[in-house]
């Protein structure tokens, strides 16, 4: 794995001495490339009159003139996509508030500093920006056009990668999550956000689906002539699954790929959960006689009531990774983790916890009983050729370690 330089660094704070304790800490880091302005208009003013942008940007948010949310929006408007540390003694509830709308902004996220700081955290931020830095490859960001998805879908080239599942109680891996990707001529790779919308919207749903299964089931039996076995997770469109055949095709595709029902999982989102039932019921349904399991994904963060895990046969719930993320540490967040949970246990399905990134929140995920896990702390997505690999590496490192316990 390659090691990251280290970031530039831009740091706004009103407090000239807050600025030059973050300096003298940088500079015992390793960073060298250090600039700070007492005001966000004039580190504006700098970043106009440059051409290079810094990698990390450490940023007080109350000042005067200009606050930090402010300030953040003129980073957006700049096209800004370095990453960011909040530095602030503002409530939680804000600074987590704040977080998300870098990351709706397109930015990297690293969390907060509450003043007054420590090094160690600072220390651990910059550390975290060393290794999403050095791992990071070109996304395209952009929404495909209509026209390249049909021609891409012509030609074959949308891929599968594979993230793991493991069970939260010994670290098992269990199963994969499908995550269809479309690699494209400037080598950037477009995740499934950026064109499945576009699928649903010019009638192409039906054959992307059929792509990414056909290519997940193919994927899957080759998997098991090697002695893998592994539960098929795939988020399916709901605009796919309201057709009456949905069952027979896929039924089709396990038992080409000579897979019991049992070990395949459908997803559905909650927010593309739809008022009208009939065929939803009817397809779900049939899905589940077939011995298919049925989660709902994204739980906690759609817009589904609970009458819909009441009406549709759900076995199980992938809690949202909003909620995961940082629920060790924060109180809101694992009130909610812990509802979702509680909810989940209660009715009998079993519980996925989605976006694992610490080794705190896998400690949270252990202590509560939660069933299964998936998330950068784990695994990122693999290429299907390098999951059997992966997964005996995986193994050896499971029998090196105590029972029961990963740092993935």
């Amino acid at each position: 794995m390659s090691v990251a330089p280290p970031p530039t660094v831009l740091v706004v704070d009103d407090e000239p001495f807050m600025l030059g304790l973050l300096r003298r800490a940088l500079a015992q880091l390793g960073v060298a490339g250090i600039t700070t302005h007492d005001s966000a208009q004039a580190a504006l003013q700098e970043l106009e009159a440059t051409q290079t942008l810094p990698d990390l940007v450490m940023l007080d948010l109350n000042m005067p003139g200009m606050d930090g949310v402010e300030f953040i929006r003129r980073l957006a408007d700049r096209h800004y996509a370095g990453a960011l540390i909040l530095v602030s003694g503002e409530d939680q509830y804000v600074l987590d508030s704040i977080d998300r709308l870098v990351i709706a902004h397109g930015m990297h996220s690293l969390g907060h500093l509450t003043k007054p700081f420590d090094t160690k955290t600072l220390a651990d931020r910059i550390g975290k920006w060393a290794q999403t830095s050095a791992s990071r490859v070109p996304v395209e960001r952009k929404l495909i056009r209509p026209g390249d998805l049909r021609a891409a879908l012509c030609d074959g080239v949308l891929i599968n990668h594979y993230q793991p599942i493991v069970a939260v109680a010994n670290g098992d891996l269990v199963g994969v999550e499908v995550m269809p990707l479309l690699p494209n001529d400037a080598g950037a790779t477009l995740r499934a956000e950026l064109f499945i919308g576009v699928a649903e919207q010019h009638g192409m749903i039906g054959e992307l689906t059929s792509a990414t299964l056909s290519a997940a089931f193919a994927q899957a039996k080759v998997w098991r002539e090697s002695g893998l076995a592994l539960q098929l997770s795939v988020e399916v469109s709901i605009a796919s699954m309201i057709h009456l055949g949905f069952p027979d095709v896929v039924m089709n595709y396990a038992q080409q790929a000579d897979m019991p029902p049992d070990s395949v999982v459908f997803q559905v989102r909650e927010s593309q959960i739809i008022a009208n039932l009939t065929n939803e019921l009817d397809v779900f349904n049939r899905l589940r006689l077939k011995r298919f399991h049925l989660t709902i994904s994204e739980f906690g963060a759609g817009h589904a009531t609970l009458a819909r895990l009441r009406d549709i046969p759900f076995d199980g719930i992938k809690i949202h990774r909003s909620f995961v993320n940082g629920a060790a540490t924060n109180d809101k967040l694992r009130a909610i983790y812990s509802a979702s949970l509680a909810m989940g246990k209660a009715l009998r399905m079993s519980v996925v916890a989605d976006g694992l990134r610490d080794r705190a929140d896998w400690d949270l995920l252990r202590r509560s009983g939660c069933d299964l896990a998936q998330g950068p702390l784990i695994a990122k997505p693999v290429p299907g050729d390098e999951m059997v690999g992966w997964a005996a590496a995986w193994r050896n490192r499971q029998r090196a370690r105590a029972p029961g316990r990963t740092d993935g």
